[in-house]
């Protein structure tokens, strides 16, 4: 059995805990690796390589940084195929979905190629006489990442990319469910470039996270996950007097007002609800249908299902592959029948898929009507191919609805009413919102996060927030009586 270990000062480690997890591809339902999981001491040593290396990492030129960044983009982007097929083959997503990954990945990689701007200061002359203030922004040290299965490539160069290029010394605690993908980001970050110990992987489970969150030299944690977890790493860590961003859950709503193209909506609906088997935090798993549109929106969600192609990610005519594990599949497929015990009609039910009695985890995608908000299936983040329809008779009593929900994440309108879309942006109590755009995760150059339950702490991943997250400010006031001194060199300017 092939077996993934940590990554821990520039080369690959064994572990030494004598614990090991098992990974499958989930398209047979067979394990094809086992995965070491550290203990508190193989993570204080990940910890050690990480803070040895910070404070050179951290003195290192914003010129010399850049260019090394310059080379790990162009590193991984040589390699996107091979990181698109070890996400397939150890979450299941379809290759097109997981190479559409890596490219989104790699604008977080694109931005942080900028960092001499993004650190550049501010600077105030004669703030009083003979005195100069100015502003830097210097690294925190080390920091840590603690990423989710649904997007093992992606997430973590959310936070590296950042992390790194700021001057950080950064340590990655992927999901064990599919450790494979950074273990080649990290080979493939140390070859272009980046010191030994800048970058770490250790693979693990709870014990991992809990001592990165106790571990006194680690200055920031940043997490993507469940809201339960993320609640408790959230608070674990600022018990610990880190700097903590965690990001929660979601139960992303689109609401579809009269107006709308029923056609559009529906590709829409059936893009963002299963599209990588419903496992994305941005995913739409509840489409309030507002007044006449509702029953010709159902029947054209209903109508798209059956002609949804589901199969083996590594298949090139695969457009939905299975869910992460066996475990899931049950869960997931679990609300199905508890949404018609508690009144809904389920219109089309995954499990009659022919797919669902063979090998792999799949589950075809389900739709079910005349969701309230009592239901297991709204009030729970599914994380599956389930699209709970909700049906509203005015754009009121919609905008309530969505509001009322205790997740933020995203939100989305479709309508041809420019008045209604901009209040909808307005009044719509969502960190990512988009009019006719199912699925708004913002660009490298914005930042993402959600609002209510789906953030705790006050700061949003990647993008301009992530510069802030990964360093702080200091500012100097300054005097100089003498003028300074100074030399002839003839030679040309350079950045040094």
């Amino acid at each position: 059995m092939e077996r993934i270990s940590h990554f821990i000062a520039g080369k690959v480690v064994p572990g030494e805990s004598g614990r090991r997890g098992q990974v499958f591809d989930p398209a047979t339902g067979r394990q094809t690796h086992e995965v070491d999981l550290a203990s508190t001491e193989e993570v204080a040593r990940a910890v050690e390589a990480a803070r040895s290396a910070a404070r050179t990492w951290g003195l290192t030129s914003l010129a010399k940084r850049a260019e090394i960044m310059f080379r790990v983009r162009q590193a991984l982007d040589a390699h996107r195929g091979d990181i698109a097929r070890a996400i397939t083959a150890q979450h299941g997503k379809v290759l097109s979905d997981a190479m559409g990954e890596v490219a989104r990945g790699l604008e977080n990689v694109d931005y942080a190629c900028g960092i001499p701007n993004l650190l550049a200061g501010r600077y105030a002359e004669r703030a009083s006489t003979g005195v100069d203030v100015y502003s830097v922004r210097q690294p925190l040290g080390v920091v840590a990442g603690i990423t989710p299965f649904n997007f093992p490539a992606m997430v973590p160069l959310w936070m590296l990319a950042s992390a790194i290029a700021c001057g950080n010394a950064f340590i990655l605690k992927p999901s064990e469910k599919d450790p494979l993908a950074s273990m080649l980001i990290a080979e493939l970050i140390a070859g272009a470039g980046v010191p030994d110990g800048v970058l770490n992987v250790v693979q693990g489970d709870k014990v991992a996270v809990d001592a990165l969150l106790a571990h006194p030299d680690v200055q920031a944690i940043s997490f993507v996950g469940s809201t339960p977890i993320a609640r408790g790493i959230y608070e674990s860590a600022a018990h610990h007097g880190k700097r903590v961003q965690a990001l929660g859950g979601a139960k992303n709503h689109m609401v579809v007002l009269p107006d709308a193209d029923i056609d559009m909506a529906a590709d829409a609906a059936v893009s963002a609800a299963y599209g990588s088997a419903g496992e994305r935090c941005m995913a739409v798993s509840v489409v309030v249908a507002v007044g006449a549109v509702a029953d010709p929106l159902v029947d054209a969600i209903a109508a798209r299902l059956p002609k949804l192609r589901i199969g083996p990610g590594a298949e090139a005519d695969s457009e939905m592959g299975p869910l992460v594990t066996g475990a899931h599949r049950d869960k997931v497929a679990s609300y199905i029948d508890a949404a018609r015990a508690q009144g809904a009609k389920v219109v089309v039910d995954g499990r009659e898929h022919e797919r669902y009695s063979g090998d792999g985890f799949f589950l075809g995608a389900s739709l079910i009507d005349h969701v309230t908000t009592d239901m297991d299936c709204y009030r729970d983040e599914i994380f599956g191919p389930v699209l709970s329809t909700v049906r509203a008779s005015t754009y009121d009593e919609a905008i309530t609805l969505v509001n009322a929900n205790p997740w933020g994440n995203g939100a989305a309108i479709f309508t041809r009413d420019g008045g209604a879309a901009r209040r909808f942006g307005e009044e719509v109590e969502a960190g990512m919102v988009g009019v006719n755009v199912p699925i708004p995760v913002p660009v490298g150059y914005f930042s993402f996060g959600g609002w209510k339950q789906s953030l705790f702490g006050d700061v949003h991943i990647y993008g301009p927030e992530s510069v802030n997250f990964y360093t702080r400010a200091k500012v100097i006031t300054q005097r100089w009586p003498d003028p300074a001194t100074s030399a002839v060199d003839l030679g040309f300017p350079q950045t040094r």
